[in-house]
């Protein structure tokens, strides 16, 4: 009696697996770039939310719709007040629905105040000029991301 067997050998199943490998392999690194290009974008768009919030808050103190702290310079005290609002003739005027998170630390952003230098790291407390993230990690386009 002559039955053919079906299936594969041993070696199509190496070969098969080897070829696999291979393309997993290939694959790893454009995955990866295309996680770090995701993130770097969610950043910019973060960055940009809260920035923008903060000068909507500035542009409201500069035309007087609402008092300001002596010394802030038209500034939001911090990040929360942008979120919670300020009240304007009896209502609410929010800047934010929610503080944003970074998606390169998980954690606060870095603040600036006008009193502080450019370049600081530390938060003077007085007012929120700009935030920053607090990676100390290259984007791939080869600046630091806290420099955006």
């Amino acid at each position: 009696m002559n039955r053919r067997q079906h299936g594969f050998t041993l070696i199509e199943l190496i070969v098969t697996t080897a070829i696999l490998a291979i393309l997993v392999g290939a694959a790893f690194p454009l995955v990866r770039v295309t996680i770090f290009r995701e993130r770097e974008h969610e950043l910019r768009e973060n960055l940009w939310m809260v920035r923008d919030a903060i000068d909507r808050y500035k542009d409201a103190a500069d035309r007087g719709a609402f008092q300001i702290k002596v010394g802030s310079e038209g500034y939001p005290p911090d990040l929360d007040t942008l979120v919670k609002g300020v009240d304007v003739a009896g209502k609410k005027l929010k800047f934010l629905r929610q503080i944003p998170i970074d998606p390169m630390t998980k954690q606060e952003w870095g603040m600036r105040s006008m009193q502080d230098d450019a370049d600081s790291s530390s938060w003077g407390g007085q007012n929120v000029f700009d935030v920053y993230t607090k990676s100390d990690r290259e984007a791939l386009d080869g600046t630091k991301y806290k420099d955006w």
